[in-house]
């Protein structure tokens, strides 16, 4: 809704901001000074005892130098009772006696309606309340009782009833003044196609009173006692004052309850709801008999950034609950979310609680999953994954869910997560090594056994010199430029010393773009276009398996993962060799047999690092020319005619 010009400015004239905190604070009067409209107290945000949240009453602002909060009245009305915006400025214009204005005369003619229909549900209430305690709800009474609800509870979710008759509650609201029309657009009654007398909307039902944010009466939900009845439970049916899409059961008191820090469940029916309340989680609401929609996901994200869907643990609860995935993953950004607890085989929220008491139930909350292991599952439960086509099916439909999440932060780190569960799933951890076992033994899981060969690594995956090295990583946060957030630390440590390569690299660590192509394109239309074109005529890139074609982005992980490590090897032993080398020159002339030792040593470490496994095979090492070659030319500058003899 958009408010005409200067209706704020107004509200802001006639209201102070003094008055609107102090109704949850309590002042300084020693620190504060009311007539400069200085004013402290102890932040109602945190728990503090010295006075650090300052308002500005004539500027109208708030500042904790505590926590940071800040914001107008507007903002302190949102976050102190957990209400939106337009809810907040319509507290403000109440207590400020201001109409808030309508958006045209229809609008104004429709609110008009529902608030008569309002009244109708409100009288309804008081009706089927009354006519619980009367002799003809004895059973329901008793169904009631047995599912451990006392009197309080029916008082607190203002549960009713509504008797057999086939018009009594109509004809009760007539009796009280109400227009036939107005009963039967809230549809406490209907009228029949036929033209005939209307009839009850509800008949032979325990009655759920349905409550908006603000604690209007919506509409209802109906328990049938018959078990034979066609409908288990009813809701009434669309009205202008209710949409069963847009509305959560026990909306009001969760709001209030979770802005006070309890987390918000959602949970599957009315009697779960009561049964969650009742056991100290009074943040709990309930979809109206049907599956959630986005308009009360929208209306959970509202309350809670992360609310905790808490569904059946049967079939028809797992169904829901990916059903709820797909609805929300295309609506999800940083900070909305959710979680999901999935309960014990045949159990809802209020079996559990009666049959285990409140800390089954918080047991289950502190294990809540999160959304991205719910989809793993469900495209991985029950599967077999022996052959490259099924694991290149499974990684189709990963690609294609996650394509669904509009925000390319959020779904890069989706996309890290889906990475990190494919690993754990087809690169099983290694075995401890075993006692008479010659080292570690490595179980060969599929995914290992699909990796290549030592000769292909020796000739495309371990690199000799630097240059290739830094040029393969390069290429490969290129070609997979979303893996350039998890080495983010490792790229900005690794200072290419080919000129190229740096340019390339400081461009990745400033770009935002995580597209292979757009990012390629980028850099084609910038100034460092022929520092790519020289990095791709490197030969290696072209026979390297996960860089071509479709490609392999968790190779491409591995790879990278694995040259980090050895070009951060390779530049601690260069820095040990210099060392050393500085330590030979300070060397007397008959030399130093430690320090000729360290030389051998540290050319042992660097040929490691190099070596296709990164093993020591001090073997090949001795019997290389190139090896002693290096190490007698390394000796000879390095002692500048100094002699070390072995």
């Amino acid at each position: 809704m958009s408010l005409p010009p200067g209706f704020l400015d107004e509200l802001r004239t006639r209201t102070s901001i003094a008055q609107v905190v102090g109704r949850k604070v309590i002042w300084d009067n020693r620190k504060s000074n009311q007539a400069k409209g200085d004013m402290w107290a102890p932040c109602p945000f945190h728990q503090e005892k010295s006075a650090s949240f300052h308002v500005d009453d004539r500027k109208g602002f708030y500042y904790c130098f505590g926590c940071q909060a800040k914001g107008d009245m507007f903002k302190f009305v949102q976050e102190t009772e957990n209400v939106g915006f337009m809810e907040a400025v319509q507290i403000l214009a109440g207590e400020a006696g201001m109409q808030m204005p309508a958006r045209d005369p229809q609008a104004q003619e429709k609110a008009d309606k529902a608030t008569q229909l309002a009244k109708v549900t409100e009288a309804a209430v008081q009706h089927f309340r009354l006519q619980l305690k009367t002799q003809a709800a004895s059973d329901a009474r008793a169904y009631l009782e047995g599912r451990g609800m006392d009197q309080a509870t029916l008082d607190r979710f203002e549960i009713g009833f509504a008797p057999n008759g086939r018009n009594s509650t109509h004809q009760a609201l007539v009796d009280k003044g109400f227009a036939v029309d107005d009963i039967t657009a809230a549809n406490v009654s209907t009228k029949p196609d036929d033209g005939g007398a209307p009839y009850d909307a509800f008949r032979d039902r325990i009655i759920f009173p349905i409550r908006d944010a603000r604690g209007r009466c919506l509409g209802f939900g109906g328990r049938a006692m018959d078990p034979n009845a066609r409908a288990k439970y009813l809701n009434s049916r669309e009205t202008p004052l209710f949409d069963k899409g847009r509305a959560l059961y026990n909306h009001g008191p969760a709001r209030e309850a979770a802005g006070k820090g309890q987390p918000l469940i959602v949970a599957e029916g009315y009697m779960d709801v009561i049964a969650l309340v009742g056991a100290g989680f009074e943040a709990a609401v309930a979809p109206l008999g049907t599956a959630v929609t986005e308009d009360q996901l929208r209306l959970m994200w509202r309350i809670t950034d992360e609310p905790i869907i808490a569904l059946d643990g049967d079939k028809a609860g797992l169904r829901a609950a990916m059903r709820l995935v797909d609805l929300a993953m295309p609506l999800l950004e940083g900070g909305k979310s959710l979680r999901f607890v999935i309960l014990p085989e045949g159990q809802d929220p209020d079996d559990l609680i009666r049959a285990q008491g409140p800390g089954a139930m918080q047991a289950l909350l502190d294990k809540a999953e999160p959304m991205v292991t719910l989809l793993w599952r469900r495209e991985t439960e029950g599967q077999v994954f022996d052959s490259p086509e099924r694991r290149s099916a499974l990684d189709g439909r990963l690609r294609q869910a996650l394509q669904r999440i509009g925000d390319p932060g959020l779904r890069r780190h989706y996309g890290d997560a889906i990475s990190e569960l494919r690993r754990a799933l087809f690169r099983p951890q290694q075995k401890p090594w075993q006692p008479g076992k010659r080292g570690p033994w490595k179980g060969r899981g599929f995914a290992e056994a699909q990796a290549p060969l030592a000769a292909t690594r020796a000739r495309v995956g371990a690199l000799s010199g630097e240059t290739l090295r830094t040029g393969l990583i390069v290429a490969t946060c290129i070609r997979f430029p979303d893996l350039i957030d998890v080495f983010e630390p490792q790229l900005d440590r690794m200072n290419p010393r080919d000129p190229d390569h740096a340019r390339l690299t400081a461009h990745l660590l400033r770009t935002q773009n995580r597209e292979a192509a757009t990012l390629l394109d980028e850099i084609n239309a910038s100034p460092l276009a022929p520092a790519l074109e020289s990095l791709l005529r490197l030969s290696h890139l072209a026979i390297t398996p996960f860089l071509i074609g479709a490609g392999d982005r968790a190779r491409a992980e591995d790879c990278l993962e694995e040259e980090f490590a050895r070009l951060t090897a390779a530049r601690a032993i260069e820095d040990e060799m210099v060392e050393a080398s500085q330590d030979v020159e300070a060397a007397p002339d008959e030399g130093d047999p430690a320090l000729a030792y360290r030389m051998k040593e540290a050319l042992r470490g660097k040929h490691a690092a190099q070596s296709p496994k990164g093993e020591d095979n001090a073997e090949q090492f001795g019997e290389t020319s190139e090896a002693r070659s290096a190490f007698h030319q390394l000796l000879s500058t390095a002692g500048q005619g100094k002699k070390l003899r072995k």
